[in-house]
């Protein structure tokens, strides 16, 4: 009895020390996963030293991923599957995922360096008191063009409709951006609710698919600086790029009206490492880093201490870091609501259709 008495004592032993074992490597596995971040990002959106950096110093692995568009981004977090942790879309699509629930609301006592950023962009209207979203970058979309391939530079909008240019403009693929552009070149909003102004709209993009190239993404800056097009209607920060490849590449902003936008940092609903996320976002507000930053990508910082360690040539070009006067003319991008934003891209689509 004493024998079966020990032997029974035996299964409960390897039982309680193969639970423990269990136990180890499931606190194990837990720990892997609060010590990982899943940064979702645009395309070459950051200086890669920052992201070892960041890890160097906290011990949390990112896992950088990238979208090409708001939209695409949207669609990714609200389908779920992967978990991202920190987000960085733009000013209407944060609205919209505002509106949907899909943005957990800032714990401010945990980020450091909210002091940093420059008053003017907080507080804006797609989150009033910022406590969805911390700038990250911002810029203009302007015209950048080659002034070996054409005789009279583009100023504003509507100077892309001459005949001059046929065959040879080239324009960010986007929805915002292109139907933006074509309703302020006839004078009109780019936030246009009305139906007929946004279907002219369309009609005079359809005029100027003559003198355009290729729609396309990121590679625009590669085509720009190998001189194959004259022209090319792209952001502020992906205009740097172009100028520093190509020396007879210039940048202008059209006067009468542009778009001023802002990409923000926000950390999603389903995210798991939110200590990680707004380490994170402490970690992108140090004006060192925010410098490191604004001189590997090209775009403006919110930052102003970071920017005034840029050299003064940046500092004080008008293309990337406007005066007040033009800043007056410029738009952000509102969230147009489901139904009108399905008009807008049905018409882009048609465009897009139209010009092959």
């Amino acid at each position: 009895m004493r024998r079966l008495y020990s032997f029974f004592l035996g299964i409960v032993l390897i039982i309680l020390l193969l639970w423990g074992i269990t136990n180890q490597l499931e606190a194990k596995n837990t720990k892997g996963t609060t010590d990982k971040l899943v940064i979702y990002n645009w395309g070459d959106y950051i200086d890669p030293e920052l992201l070892t950096d960041f890890t160097k110093e906290t011990g949390i692995q990112v896992d950088y991923q990238t979208f090409d568009s708001n939209e695409a981004m949207y669609t990714k977090i609200k389908q779920g599957g992967t978990t991202y942790d920190l987000a960085v879309p733009s000013e209407y699509m944060i609205s919209k995922m505002r509106e949907e629930d899909m943005l957990l609301k800032l714990d401010k006592s945990k980020i450091q360096g909210l002091e940093n950023i420059d008053p003017q962009f907080m507080g804006l209207s797609f989150d009033e008191k910022n406590d969805y979203s911390i700038p990250y970058f911002w810029g203009t979309l302007g015209i950048v063009y080659n002034t070996t391939m054409v005789q009279t530079p583009p100023k504003e909008w509507e100077d892309l409709w001459s005949d001059e240019y046929r065959d040879n403009i080239m324009l960010i693929d986007g929805v915002r951006e292109v139907m933006g552009f074509g309703l302020q070149s006839l004078g009109y909003s780019l936030n246009s609710k009305e139906t007929n102004q946004i279907e002219e709209t369309a009609e005079h993009l359809y005029n100027l698919t003559p003198n355009v190239k290729a729609i396309v993404a990121d590679e625009i800056k590669g085509y720009m600086i190998q001189d194959a097009a004259a022209i090319a209607v792209s952001f502020s920060g992906e205009a740097s790029e172009m100028l520093d490849g190509n020396e007879n590449l210039r940048y202008v902003v059209p006067s009468k009206g542009s778009n001023l936008w802002f990409d923000n940092m926000v950390i999603p609903r389903t995210a798991k490492n939110i200590d990680g996320a707004h380490a994170f976002i402490s970690f992108m507000l140090r004006p060192e880093n925010a410098l490191r930053n604004a001189e590997y990508v090209g775009y403006s910082t919110p930052i102003p201490e970071a920017k005034a360690m840029l050299d003064q040539e940046t500092q004080n070009d008008e293309a990337f870091y406007p005066s007040a006067k033009t800043m007056m003319n410029m738009e952000v991008y509102d969230n147009l609501g489901p139904e009108m934003l399905g008009l807008y891209n049905d018409l882009y689509l048609q465009f897009k259709m139209y010009r092959k």
